[in-house]
């Protein structure tokens, strides 16, 4: 069903897979978002179709994520042949390739505390530490954002822009400014297998903005969820149809 009326919609050409590379973010994107980052479920099909799409773009395909690499490994162990880590902090150009980390500015030691201390007094709250700064994750207290946000900001305010306020779905994540999915695709691109192809993107929320506009810059092309692909599944059909009949 799907296949028919994508090959039919102009919005979905992309140039030949021989000479494509995607990009692709993991949560909202790949898979549907779950209740906790650890509750994920990764469909059958797509690690087949993930498979495929690698073989059939010459290994070009990278997933691009906010989690660290090693989660990414648990969900989808070496089919991505590149995986870009922590928005752009970690990258590892190949499998079983080394993790390069991004020089970082130093993070006061005592935002990590205060903001243990104050996630410790707000149920359904969560901090996640991550290599060059942590989120404050809401999911299961949403009315606790806002308190959450103007303690962010305060704490980025005094870093004189070494950090940035990021948010994400239900959370708010403080990073290092610079590094970031458009830094990670950069990187990338300059390199084999990807470079000299035509950089494909997708993401579905403000965390993949860098990365759709470093795309944009290189000539390539980029789809949203929702605004291009309804739900994950959607696209999951999209790319199932690129490589049917492949591999």
């Amino acid at each position: 069903m799907f296949g028919s009326s994508f090959a039919q919609d102009s919005r979905f050409k992309i140039p030949p897979l021989s000479q494509t590379a995607f990009l692709l973010d993991f949560d909202g994107t790949l898979v549907d978002i779950a209740p906790t980052p650890e509750a994920v479920v990764v469909p059958p099909d797509l690690l087949e179709t993930l498979s495929r799409l690698r073989a059939a773009c010459g290994d070009a395909l990278a997933v691009i994520s906010g989690r660290p690499i090693d989660q990414i490994d648990q969900f989808l162990g070496d089919v991505p042949f590149a995986v870009a880590g922590e928005h752009g902090v970690t990258i590892r150009r190949r499998p079983g390739g080394p993790v390069e980390r991004a020089v970082l500015p130093g993070m006061p030691p005592r935002w990590l505390m205060q903001a243990s201390d104050l996630l410790a007094t707000l149920p359904g709250t969560r901090l996640e530490h991550k290599q060059g700064g942590f989120v404050l994750h809401y999911r299961a207290a949403p009315e606790k954002a806002e308190i959450l946000r103007q303690t962010a900001e305060r704490w980025v305010r005094e870093s004189d822009g070494a950090f940035t306020l990021q948010p994400a779905k239900m959370a708010w994540e403080i990073r290092p400014t610079g590094v970031d999915k458009g830094y990670a695709v950069s990187l990338l691109m300059e390199t084999a297998p990807f470079i000299g192809r035509k950089p494909v993107f997708v993401g579905d929320d403000v965390t993949d903005e860098d990365g759709m506009a470093a795309v944009h810059r290189m000539g390539g092309i980029f789809f949203r969820i929702p605004a291009d692909f309804p739900t994950p599944a959607v696209l999951r059909a999209w790319l199932a149809s690129l490589v049917a009949g492949k591999g």
